[in-house]
C-alpha cells in the first residue's frame, strides 16, 4: 500500500479529542465549565488590578446594607459629632475650654462632610469599616482560589509522579517511596500542618517565600500528596502489565512514554477526582489556617478571613458579608466538583 493511500485513510481521534467531544455533549459539564472559567477570569482580572483593586477603601458608611435592603436610618453618628462640637455660644468667662470650641466645630464639620460623602448602601453591603463587600469577595476569590487550586495542582503533580514511579518500576524505588509515604502518613495531619507552618513562618525559611499565601500553598502541597500517591501507585501496578503497555514496549516506546503517554490517560479520571477533592479541601483548609492566624497575612483578604470577620458581625445582625463569601465559595466549589465529575466520565475508558 502506497504512502498516499495510507495518508488518505481516516484517522481515529485521539484520547483527548474523544474526551472533549463527550464533554461537549454533557450540559451540566459545560455549564460547570462556564462557571469555573468565569471565576478563573475574575481571579486573573483581580490579579492584574483591573477589578477590586480598591477593596481596602472605605467607600460606604460602616455596615452599609445591600441595595436590596435599602438605607437604614441611624442618626447616632451625626448626634455624636454634634455633641463633640460643643455649644455655639460665647461662654469664655466661665469655661476655660471655650476657645477650643470653634476649632472642634470646624473639625467636626469637616468630618461630618466626609461621612455624608460615603454611600449609605453598597451592592452587597459594607463591613464594619465601610469597605465594599463585593470588592472584598472578589479579592478574596483571588486569594482563596489561587491558594486552593495551586496547592491542589502541586499536590496532584507530586502524588502522580511519585505514584507513577513507585507503581511502574517497583523494586527499590517503590520501597523507598513507600517508606517516605509511611513517614508522612504516620504523623497526624494537623500536627504536620502546624509543624510546617512553624518552620516556614518563624523558622530559618521565614521571609524567603514571599507572601503568606505561598506559604499556605507549600504547606498544603507537602501534606496533601499522599492520598493521590497511593491511588496512582495502585493503578500503575495494575496497568503496567496490560496488553496495550506490552504493545507499546514492543514497538520501542520508552519508559517515560509508557508511563505518561499510554498509562496516564487511562487513569486520568482517578487523578481528576482527587484534584477536585483537593481543591475543595484546600480551600476549606485555607479558611481554617487563616482563622488560626497561620494562613494569609492580615493585610490580605480571603474567603476565610471574611468568614472569620462575619462571625462577630452576625451577632450584630449584619449578615451580608457572611452570605456573600458563602455564596461565592459554594458556587465555585460546586461548579468545579461537577466539572471534574464530567471530565472523569469523559476520560474513563470503561465508559467509552
Amino acid at each position: 500500500m502506497s504512502i498516499e493511500l495510507l495518508q488518505a485513510l481516516p484517522r481515529s481521534p485521539g484520547v483527548w479529542a474523544q474526551a472533549w467531544t463527550r464533554l461537549k455533549n454533557d450540559r451540566v459539564g459545560m455549564v460547570s465549565l462556564g462557571v469555573t472559567l468565569f471565576f478563573i477570569v475574575l481571579v486573573l482580572l483581580a490579579q492584574m488590578g483591573l477589578v477590586a483593586k480598591d477593596w481596602q477603601k472605605e467607600v460606604g458608611t460602616p455596615f452599609a446594607p445591600p441595595h436590596i435592603v435599602g438605607k437604614i436610618a441611624d442618626g447616632s453618628q451625626t448626634a455624636v459629632i454634634d455633641a463633640i462640637a460643643g455649644p455655639n455660644v460665647d461662654i469664655s468667662d466661665v469655661d476655660p475650654l471655650a476657645p477650643r470650641y470653634k476649632e472642634w466645630q470646624e473639625r467636626a464639620t469637616k468630618f461630618k462632610a466626609t461621612i455624608t460623602q460615603k454611600s449609605d448602601t453598597l451592592p452587597l453591603g459594607g463591613d464594619q469599616l465601610g469597605r465594599d463587600v463585593l470588592s472584598k469577595v472578589i479579592k478574596g476569590a483571588q486569594v482563596s482560589i489561587t491558594v486552593g487550586l495551586t496547592a491542589a495542582l502541586f499536590a496532584t503533580l507530586i502524588g502522580t509522579v511519585l505514584g507513577a514511579i513507585g507503581g511502574y518500576f517497583g523494586g527499590r524505588a517503590g520501597d523507598f517511596l513507600e517508606w517516605v509515604y509511611n513517614v508522612f502518613t504516620a504523623i497526624p495531619y494537623i500536627l504536620l500542618v502546624f509543624a510546617l507552618a512553624a518552620v516556614l513562618k518563624s523558622g530559618p525559611l521565614a521571609g524567603t517565600l514571599g507572601s503568606g499565601a505561598w506559604t499556605v500553598v507549600i504547606i498544603l502541597s507537602l501534606v496533601g500528596w499522599t492520598g493521590i500517591y497511593r491511588l496512582v501507585r495502585s493503578e500503575y501496578m495494575k496497568h503496567r502489565s496490560r496488553e496495550y503497555v506490552r504493545a507499546a514496549e514492543a514497538i520501542g516506546a520508552s519508559h517515560a512514554s509508557r508511563m505518561f503517554t499510554h498509562i496516564l490517560p487511562n487513569i486520568s479520571h482517578v487523578v481528576l477526582v482527587q484534584l477536585s477533592l483537593h481543591v475543595v479541601g484546600f480551600i476549606k483548609a485555607e479558611v481554617i489556617l487563616s482563622f488560626l492566624g497561620l494562613g494569609v497575612p492580615i493585610d490580605m483578604v480571603s474567603w476565610g478571613t471574611m468568614l472569620s470577620e462575619a462571625q462577630t458581625e452576625l451577632v450584630q445582625g449584619k449578615w451580608w458579608q457572611l452570605v456573600a463569601a458563602t455564596a461565592f465559595m459554594a458556587a465555585f466549589v460546586t461548579a468545579f466538583a461537577l466539572l471534574t465529575d464530567a471530565l472523569r466520565d469523559a476520560l474513563d475508558p470503561k465508559l467509552r
